[in-house]
């Protein structure tokens, strides 16, 4: 159960009802999940589906590898909403279900293009050691430009803010594929 129960569209305020209508018209076509609980504060709730509308749909990244970064980052945080929602969504974007697989186990995955590598490996470094490497911030750019590593960034950083209401707000994971649970310490996710 959510530690903040969904608010009743009958009950919403002018400005909870315009950011909810906002949402509902655009790509998402729903409120789910930490869309929900943000609307508690209309404000964030705008600027943030705002961002996320971009990360989700409009960045230079492809579709397949921006999922790539959110699946990193769900399973950084454990974000049961975030894995259940997006592995599908990265399988059908063209992941292989082995790459999907061994990201949800925290294991180095086998990645068929240097953009691929490139995003994984990016992702991995900053959620997992805060910085990025010269080495894969070199890889990165070369495969990326500057404005696709700059996204990577950008997905990266609202994905952990949904993962982090997700996880701070106990929204259900949903329907879907279940993220397993881990008993490793995240300073070793990922290692060769």
């Amino acid at each position: 159960m959510p530690r903040i129960p969904d608010l009743i569209p009958d009950q919403l305020s002018a400005d909870q009802r315009r950011v909810h209508d906002a949402i509902v018209a655009g790509p998402r076509g729903a409120v789910q999940g930490p869309l929900r609980v943000w609307l508690t504060s209309p404000t964030l709730a705008d600027r943030a589906q705002a961002l996320g509308q971009f990360a989700r749909f409009d960045s230079s990244l492809s579709k397949d590898l921006s999922e790539l970064a959110i699946l990193v980052t769900a399973r950084f945080w454990s974000s049961g909403f975030e894995w259940t929602h997006h592995a599908p969504i990265a399988q059908a974007a063209g992941l292989p279900q082995a790459v999907i697989d061994a990201i949800a186990n925290a294991q180095r995955p086998l990645l068929d293009c240097p953009k691929r590598q490139a995003v994984f490996d990016c992702a991995v470094e900053l959620h997992r050691d805060h910085v990025i490497t010269d080495q894969s911030f070199a890889a990165g750019l070369a495969a990326l430009g500057q404005l696709g590593m700059v996204d990577l960034v950008g997905i990266c950083g609202y994905y952990t803010l949904i993962s982090m209401t997700i996880n701070a707000f106990e929204v259900p994971d949903g329907d879907g594929p279940k993220l397993p649970a881990l008993a490793l310490p995240v300073a070793s996710y990922f290692q060769s």
